[in-house]
């Protein structure tokens, strides 16, 4: 792979990822004017993995406190109940998605990389994210119950063209969240998943050798990807605190509208 085609797809994956249009799909897409390589699929789940660890870097503090807190619940000591309730959700929500994507993984090699797929899932997603904010509950605490429920909204995003992160905020106000809570909700609750796929996708090609002979595009696609993604997590969380998913919602159809008329 080409140091450029690495860095575009790198920066494509760090934006769409955490910005409710799908980055799987956006990555599908972009593949029709890239050149193709063997292992297209591992390389985009470690620019997964990169952007997994801009979610950690990026809420460190939280993920320190959740991991003092479920030391402290391995110990039988008091833990604050909404604290509780945060572990609990996290470790139900991940669920879904972890066991579908062990069922689908033949599917998500072959038949759902297909740009019509994408564009019929963007407008299936923008569907779904309407329907989120047009009946949005009255704001509620998170709990481990609707943790898991949303975790099956995320699920949906093992189709290119959904979006993880629009999926599981849009659970996220169906299940009583505000807009910037089901947000960062949505990116801790990704990361476990990011983490798993790009770490199996590495030893892939480590065995197959190819983590080695394309070590540098590699880290280049993995840095701008971690870089950009870092700046998405930040704009997506400020702009939801005053603004609804309208214009990602647009953006989605506009997109496949395109796809559309391309095909």
């Amino acid at each position: 792979m080409d140091f450029l085609s690495a860095i575009i797809l790198g920066t494509v994956q760090g934006l769409t990822e955490f910005l409710p249009i799908s980055s799987s799909g956006h990555l599908v897409l972009a593949r029709l004017w890239l050149p193709a390589t063997p292992y297209d699929l591992a390389f985009d789940a470690l620019l997964h993995f990169a952007t997994a660890a801009a979610i950690i870097i990026y809420f460190r503090t939280d993920f320190w406190r959740l991991l003092q807190s479920s030391w402290n619940l391995l110990q039988r000591r008091e833990v604050a109940r909404l604290q509780r309730a945060y572990i609990y959700a996290l470790i139900l929500g991940t669920i879904p998605a972890v066991l579908l994507g062990l069922l689908l993984e033949r599917e998500m090699e072959t038949i759902f990389r297909n740009p019509a797929l994408v564009a019929g899932t963007l407008i299936a997603g923008s569907a779904v994210m309407y329907s989120a904010e047009r009946f949005a509950r009255k704001e509620q605490e998170l709990s481990a119950k609707s943790g898991f429920r949303i975790g099956l909204f995320q699920s949906l995003a093992l189709i290119p063209g959904m979006s993880r992160s629009g999926m599981a905020i849009s659970g996220g106000l169906f299940f009583g969240l505000s807009r910037e809570e089901a947000a960062r909700f949505a990116f801790m609750l990704g990361a476990p998943l990011l983490i798993g796929a790009g770490a199996k996708k590495a030893l892939d090609l480590f065995w197959g050798g190819a983590l080695f002979a394309e070590f540098l595009p590699i880290a280049l696609g993995m840095s701008a990807a971690f870089i950009t993604g870092l700046f998405a997590i930040h704009f997506l969380l400020r702009f939801l605190r005053t603004n609804t998913l309208g214009i990602f919602i647009l953006y989605r159809l506009a997109l496949a509208a395109v796809v559309l008329l391309i095909l």
